[in-house]
């Protein structure tokens, strides 16, 4: 027994980097985008009041307020995957991962991926037929169009790993 748990211990001390993410991206329903898209509905449904009356303009807040709603919230599911693919596909590669975490600034949905080497920060506008992704790791960033990335995921993936892990980890020149 004591045997065994020397041996656990002597492998968590020989491998203190190893990746501590467990595969999860956190939800990131922003609340600013959701206000943002109640104030849309309410200025939408009060140019209906001249026109309509009340129940018009009550219809009108619905139906804008409830497909703004929906298209924030397929918004983030798409970035949440690219996230989630991007970081499963560098942990396969060798990345190392300690964790993922949701952060945000202005109207933009964003992850923080923690690595030994810097903060990677991946997010954009979650808001579904514009929906755009943007990659920053040390200051540098870079953005795309959110149906593009998804599509070429392996491609991305790829190219940032170099930039962000093999670059990036490199002994550097003085």
């Amino acid at each position: 027994m004591q045997l065994e748990e020397q041996r656990r211990e002597t492998q968590t001390e020989a491998t203190p980097n190893a990746a501590a993410w467990h595969g999860t991206v956190p939800s990131a329903l922003d609340v600013r985008v959701l206000g943002l898209v109640g104030v849309v509905a309410a200025l939408a449904a009060s140019l209906n009041i001249p026109f309509g009356g009340g129940a018009m303009a009550a219809g009108a807040f619905v139906v804008i307020a409830a497909g703004g709603a929906v298209v924030h919230i397929l918004g983030e599911r798409k970035l949440r995957r690219i996230t989630a693919g991007l970081v499963e596909r560098w942990v396969d590669a060798g990345g190392q991962i300690t964790d993922v975490t949701r952060s945000s600034d202005g109207l933009q949905t964003k992850w923080t991926v923690e690595t030994p080497d810097g903060d990677i920060v991946i997010g954009g506008l979650a808001l579904v037929p514009i929906a755009r992704l943007s990659v920053e790791w040390q200051g540098v960033g870079d953005t795309m169009d959110a149906s593009d990335a998804e599509e070429n995921l392996d491609k991305l993936a790829a190219g940032l790993y170099k930039e962000i892990f093999a670059i990036g980890s490199a002994p550097q020149r003085p």
